[in-house]
Order: structure tokens, then C-alpha cells, then sequence
């Protein structure tokens, strides 16, 4: 809820603390804003909400642990009173295609000036919404996917420790099967790992 004296509580997460800071000091600047909260990770973002219950909780997309989207999901689930603004650094399809899908209601660069973000902020608050135009172009324009469907089955079946048997059983073919997959996929998207593959396919938005 805004808080007594009138002004729009925000939580502000994002794992490099240097801009962090200087976003927090900016925003701060503002005479209807008031930063009730800064936090590094997902969980430190999720924890601060839950414990502050801001207005607007301003969301770096990439930190440790879960990331903005995910926290964003987290929050329209929880705490759907705050509204929340995911901030990237890279016009990535997949990445907008995901925040919005977790419940994001602003989604803009790291490169926006302050002035800007505490528009959005106040928009948002207001009820709207907002998404950077040459980030929501850039998802509009996605290229068309190169993978098969059992190339991308293949690649949401990859996780950080599995084998190829392992994802093998999940997706009911076998290891060697799986392989073949695998190599077709990271070939396709000039990946050197199946989990780069993956992070590749994911920012495009094909998984």
C-alpha cells in the first residue's frame, strides 16, 4: 500500500550493487517516491517484499538464485498488490515473452534514464502498463525457430547435472537418440554446451 505520507514504496532488486545503489539514489530524488528496500538475489527480492509489501517492486531480470521473471511470478501470485517492472540489459525476445507471462506490468532497459523509470513506475502504480517499443519490436521480429520438435523436447529436458541417459527417460527415447538430438540442436545454434544451447533457444523465446 503507498505509504502515509503519500509516496510510491518500492522494492528495488538488482545483483550489482554499484547500480543498484545509483538507481536507488536517483529514484530517491524523486518527491513521490521512496525506496523502502534493496535486495541482490531472487530470494533476497522475494523476502523483501514479503516483508515490506511495496507498491512497485523494480526487478533486475538476471540475478543469483531465481531470476526477475521468476520473482515476478512469485509476486503476482503473493503479493498481487505490488505491481512489478522488470529492468534488462539486453533486448532479448524470450526473456520479455517470459516476464510478462510471470505477471510483469513494465518491462525497460538498464540503459533508460532515471526520469524514465520513474514514469514507469508511476504508470504502473496508476494501474497501466508499459514495455520499452524497440524491446517489444524486437520480440515482434523474432526469427523462425530452426529446431524440430524433438530438438526442442531434447533441450527442455536439459538441466545442469543430467546426462544424456537421464534426459533420455524423460523424454522416452534413447541415450544415443538423445545425442543425435543434442548435437543437431547445438550445430543449429552455434552453441559450444547443451546448456548454452539452451539459454540460446530460451532468449529467442523458442522454449
Amino acid at each position: 500500500m503507498t505509504g502515509s505520507d503519500g509516496r510510491i514504496r518500492l522494492v528495488l532488486a538488482d545483483d550489482e550493487s554499484l547500480t543498484r545503489g545509483a538507481v536507488g539514489a536517483l529514484l530517491g530524488l524523486e518527491p513521490d517516491l521512496i525506496v523502502v528496500a534493496e535486495a541482490g538475489t531472487g530470494d533476497e527480492a522475494i523476502a523483501s517484499v514479503r516483508r515490506h509489501r511495496p507498491d512497485v517492486a523494480v526487478l533486475d531480470v538476471e540475478m543469483p538464485g531465481r531470476d526477475g521473471a521468476e520473482v515476478a511470478q512469485w509476486v503476482a501470485v503473493n503479493e498481487p498488490a505490488t505491481r512489478c517492472i522488470i529492468l534488462t540489459r539486453h533486448a532479448r525476445p524470450g526473456v520479455l515473452r517470459r516476464a510478462l507471462a510471470a505477471g510483469a506490468t513494465g518491462f525497460l532497459t538498464k540503459s533508460a534514464p532515471a526520469s524514465m523509470l520513474a514514469d514507469v513506475i508511476r504508470r504502473v502504480h496508476g494501474g497501466g502498463r508499459y514495455v520499452d517499443p524497440e524491446l517489444a519490436m524486437t520480440a515482434l521480429m523474432t526469427e523462425e525457430c530452426p529446431l524440430t520438435g524433438r530438438e526442442l523436447e531434447v533441450l527442455r529436458a536439459v538441466d545442469g547435472a543430467g546426462t544424456a541417459a537421464d534426459i533420455a527417460r524423460r523424454v522416452h527415447l534413447s541415450p544415443g537418440t538423445v545425442r543425435n538430438y543434442l548435437s543437431s540442436a547445438m550445430q543449429k545454434l552455434g552453441a559450444s554446451t547443451r546448456l548454452e544451447a539452451v539459454e540460446r533457444a530460451r532468449d529467442r523465446g523458442w522454449l
